[in-house]
């Protein structure tokens, strides 16, 4: 278990709620050492006067002590009882506090025991070790018993309002790096979010916003002028490539060898242009629908028994339908196929299925060919790389690409890896909920 947060929220209320509590405890050791203390000091003292005048005196008389006796009891309150007395005026109702006899004994300058009784008022008992058989009552008027349940809510609802307020504050702060997260992810994906909001109460974090809102605004523009600039190449290319197949077709009969080959060669290339066309097209352009993904699996196996290939075909029928792009992910799986079938003999394995606790489904390809070597793999999904070692050299390089960029579009995953009985192995995961 991990006690120190690690997000900036976190560490921001973590903190404020160390602070607090440092700041209760230094507080509480502050008003126990120079306030509390030396208050019960000098009570201690002033009591410690009073018990020594009333106490029984050898330099006095009788009559002399019981006159000193009812002088202080008429000025103070304070009485001189026998045992019995005491008992019967409520000490049998004291409590005994060892702080106050040790502070007592130091006062008297001998050993005494100190009992503390709370009626309307305190009241303390007194017995001195010089004349035992009599307890001291000293009546403490206007000193009341403190709350200390009420205390001890006071100081907890100060600390729980200064970690809520220290949440909420950490919260408004933090809100503006939650935004920027996302916006973040969905710029990955390539998408082009709604610039954020530059009024923030931190000046950092607006100089970090406008600079993301600038960046992402550059990266726009970039992706614009990139689909323009193929769109325009894509174009111009077309026209003469269609004027070359035009004269191809007019040249004579003995020459058909060289106009197959050109036309072979206009076949690929305009494939070619298919591919960087694919590649930079934006797909969230087109709305995503509710749809069970093993109908497309049917869909472009039919379409592709004309390859005359036995494709297998192992299909959870109990899919939950999920939101996603019908033609980009119907794109996914033909790129899928036709790889499989242009790279390897033999028969197709094509399964699905759903992924309770990751709530997920997921799409398998396996073929029987070559496979592709282990430290080439992540780097096949990066544009106009191909496995040349394994699956030969022909294509742009870009099918791969091309598909993991609609997988990113939908939230989802791809991975390749190459089976323990020969073959590669391709996995497509989605998520059963996306958001639009």
């Amino acid at each position: 278990m991990r006690f120190f947060p690690r997000s900036a929220f976190g560490q921001t209320v973590f903190l404020i709620g160390i602070l607090l509590l440092i700041n209760q405890l230094v507080s509480y050791f502050s008003v126990a050492f120079y306030v509390i203390k030396p208050s019960t000091q000098q009570i201690s003292h002033l009591i410690a006067r009073q018990v020594n005048l009333v106490l029984p005196q050898a330099t006095l008389s009788l009559a002399e002590q019981a006159v000193v006796s009812a002088h202080v009891k008429q000025i103070t309150g304070t009485q001189l009882l026998t045992e019995a007395q005491a008992l019967s005026a409520g000490l049998a109702n004291a409590s005994f506090y060892s702080y106050f006899s040790q502070q007592m004994s130091q006062e008297l300058q001998l050993d005494a025991e100190v009992r503390i009784a709370q009626t309307d008022n305190f009241v303390f008992w007194v017995r001195a070790s010089s004349a035992p058989e009599y307890w001291v009552r000293v009546p403490l008027a206007g000193l009341e018993e403190t709350s200390f349940p009420l205390l001890t809510f006071y100081l907890l609802m100060i600390g729980v309002l200064s970690v809520i307020g220290g949440w909420l504050m950490a919260r408004h702060l933090n809100r503006p790096l939650q935004s920027l997260q996302q916006a973040a992810i969905q710029v990955g994906r390539g998408e082009f979010p709604p610039p954020l909001s530059e009024n923030t109460i931190a000046t950092e974090m607006t100089a970090v916003t406008k600079a993301f809102n600038y960046m992402a605004s550059g990266i726009r523009q970039l992706e614009q002028d990139r689909a323009l600039l193929m769109a325009g190449v894509s174009h111009d290319l077309r026209t003469p490539l269609t004027r070359i197949r035009l004269a191809s077709e007019m040249m004579t009969e003995p020459d058909s060898w060289i106009r197959e080959g050109i036309i072979n060669d206009i076949d690929d290339m305009n494939a070619i242009i298919d591919q960087f066309i694919d590649y930079l097209r934006h797909h969230k352009q087109e709305e995503l629908q509710q749809l069970n993904i093993n109908d497309l699996i049917d869909e472009t196996v039919q379409a592709e028994q004309v390859q005359q290939r036995e494709l297998i075909t192992r299909l959870d029928p109990q899919l939950p339908l999920i939101s996603c792009r019908r033609i980009a992910m119907k794109r996914v799986l033909n790129n899928v196929l036709e790889n499989a079938l242009r790279y390897s003999d033999g028969a197709l394995e094509i399964s699905s299925g759903y992924e309770r606790n990751q709530k997920r489904i997921y799409i398998e390809v396996r073929d029987h060919g070559p496979g592709i070597p282990e430290h080439k793999m992540q780097a096949m999904f990066t544009p106009f790389v191909q496995g040349d070692e394994a699956r030969g050299s022909g294509g742009s390089g870009l099918g791969l690409a091309i598909i993991k960029k609609i997988v990113d579009t939908h939230q989802g995953e791809i991975r390749l890896h190459n089976h323990a009985h020969g073959g590669l192995v391709v996995t497509v995961w989605l998520p059963v909920k996306m958001m639009a």
